[in-house]
């Protein structure tokens, strides 16, 4: 297996396969299932499943489209979207998903987030924080929910959830979100100086040549949405990823 890993986002919204840009304009794309068997042919590393309307709507995440995704991937599954309590956690689990993936819950409640970690183990948890600048450039978390910037300084709040013991961060430019027009290298130089943790980039990524730019500063995998679902200037949907040689190739 490959030191660093390549994972393809897959974006969920009411049971739909979708891309967003910048958090909006979500794009019909497909049936999630059918785009998991086509990753399971092309021997991805890991893939992850983020509903992004189980929260934005208050409910619970859909058990039976998890499972169906789960009984179809041959690789490991991460899942997020509308995780609240230790008990929804449990039932995911026990589906076959390996991580969770927790955002908009782990920006008012680090006490559940310190329960998980002790019930279900540090490589079990994901924490997924979104950044966007503000008008004079500075990194700010952002609340999708709310769609505000908060406060927070984000890489003390990040240092916060290394020191709860979450497995790794989900670090996800909003800003370069389904543009396809390369990453936010700085966010990652930035944050891999002051943790220890793992850090996954998600956003903009255009390139393979992008992907290794964003290992050497300094993340320990790369994940991608648009960049593996879009092919050509028009993007036309084809779901594609890079054979074990071109990654090998491409962080050796």
């Amino acid at each position: 297996m490959l030191l660093n890993r390549v994972i393809p986002v897959l974006t969920i919204e009411n049971n739909n396969l979708v891309k967003t840009v910048q958090f909006s304009k979500s794009k019909y794309i497909g049936d999630p299932l059918n785009a998991v068997r086509i990753f399971n042919e092309k021997e991805v590393d890991e893939i992850m499943l983020i509903d992004i309307s189980a929260t934005k709507n208050n409910r619970e995440p859909n058990y039976e489209l998890i499972e169906s995704i789960s009984g179809e991937c041959l690789m490991p599954l991460s899942y997020g979207g509308g995780i609240r309590t230790l008990q929804q956690a449990k039932d995911i689990f026990a589906l076959g998903v390996e991580k969770i993936c927790l955002n908009n819950v782990a920006l008012k409640d680090t006490l559940l987030i310190s329960k998980l970690v002790n019930q279900f183990g540090s490589q079990s948890i994901i924490i997924s924080i979104d950044i966007k600048r503000n008008i004079f450039k500075k990194p700010k978390i952002y609340s999708y929910l709310n769609k505000k910037k908060l406060e927070h300084d984000w890489i003390n709040f990040i240092k916060n959830l290394s020191e709860i013991g979450v497995g790794e961060i989900l670090l996800n430019s909003v800003d370069k979100d389904g543009l396809l027009k390369g990453p936010d290298n700085e966010l990652v130089e930035m944050l891999s100086k002051e943790i220890n943790l793992p850090i996954v980039s998600l956003g903009g990524i255009a390139s393979l040549h992008d992907m290794k730019k964003l290992i050497k500063s300094g993340a320990s995998a790369v994940a991608a949405g648009s960049f593996f679902c879009f092919y050509g200037p028009h993007k036309a949907v084809l779901l594609t990823y890079p054979t074990y040689e071109e990654i090998k190739s491409l962080f050796s």
